[in-house]
């Protein structure tokens, strides 16, 4: 923005090819294309600041809306021009809007304009999530100004929803006095809350239903476990009195010296290999 003094100020509409610009600067690509959004969907709002010099016109304010404009094809643009270049004092301390007062701005806004108009002024498909107005409504009102004050980050604050707004109006106290506004102190100070004091509403996850949620978790656990270790351990007990048993016929076959004297000549592998077996049994057995 700029400071104007009343003199040699007048307003007219200049074709943008006669604009020039005195100094360039960069913004980001998301701003851009939130600039651009709002540029199609409200307009100019704000003229440009220039200096006429014959048929030019040199920017003294506004190069972004100069570069965004040209992009979208506009041909005149509204402009306040100057007289001299003295005239004008740049105004550099230039404030962003806080999130708090961005949802403030925008809750002004849908007075008059409709959330879709809104939305595209910004770029977006939904404000929704900007407005958050469910955390402000779940909210004591200390812990409200204190959130629009950023004295304490908005983490911590949606973690107090799950108290009352008279429990939550006393951890805020206790954060003021410690001067620890984190989000760990008011998750401690919420794990720390009677049940008389915790809110009514049906929350997923709610901090004292997860040391709950965990220990059933781990019940199921094991009791899968348990399960699978009787499946098993049943399934083995089968297959060593299946193999006791092979062994027995199999320790006959080659006990008997003639079917023995047989498999060594002709087939010395399956010898091998029932022999490998009777081993594998009278280690299971000792087991």
């Amino acid at each position: 923005m700029a400071d104007l003094q009343p003199a040699n100020v007048k307003g007219m509409d200049v074709p943008i090819v006669n604009l020039i610009p005195l100094r360039k600067r960069t913004v980001s690509p998301r701003n851009y294309n939130k600039l651009l959004a709002n540029l199609k969907s409200v307009g100019l709002i704000e003229p440009f600041l220039v200096c006429q010099e014959g048929d030019q016109f040199f920017i003294l304010d506004g190069y972004i809306r100069y570069k965004a404009l040209v992009d979208l094809g506009v041909e005149n643009v509204p402009c306040l021009v100057l007289g001299s270049r003295d005239l004008y004092t740049p105004n550099r301390q230039v404030s962003h809007l806080s999130p708090k007062q961005e949802v403030r701005m925008l809750r002004k806004a849908l007075e008059r304009l409709d959330e879709k108009t809104i939305a595209s002024a910004f770029g977006m498909d939904s404000i929704k999530t900007r407005l958050n107005t469910a955390l402000f409504r779940d909210l004591h009102p200390q812990v409200v100004a204190a959130l629009e004050k950023g004295k304490i980050p908005q983490s911590a604050a949606k973690e107090l929803t799950y108290v009352v707004p008279s429990r939550q109006a006393e951890i805020l106290r206790m954060m003021q006095e410690s001067g620890d506004s984190s989000l760990a102190f008011a998750k401690a100070q919420v794990l720390a809350t009677s049940p008389n004091a915790r809110s009514k509403k049906h929350r997923k996850n709610a901090p004292w239903e997860k040391g709950q949620q965990t220990k059933r978790d781990l019940v199921k656990k094991l009791t899968e476990v348990e399960k699978h270790y009787d499946f098993y351990s049943g399934l083995y007990r089968q297959y060593v009195g299946d193999l006791l048993k092979l062994s027995i016929y199999v320790r006959q076959v080659v006990t008997r010296p003639a079917l023995r004297d047989y498999l060594e000549k002709n087939h010395p592998e399956a010898l091998q290999f029932f022999e490998s077996l009777l081993a594998q049994s009278e280690t299971k057995a000792a087991v």
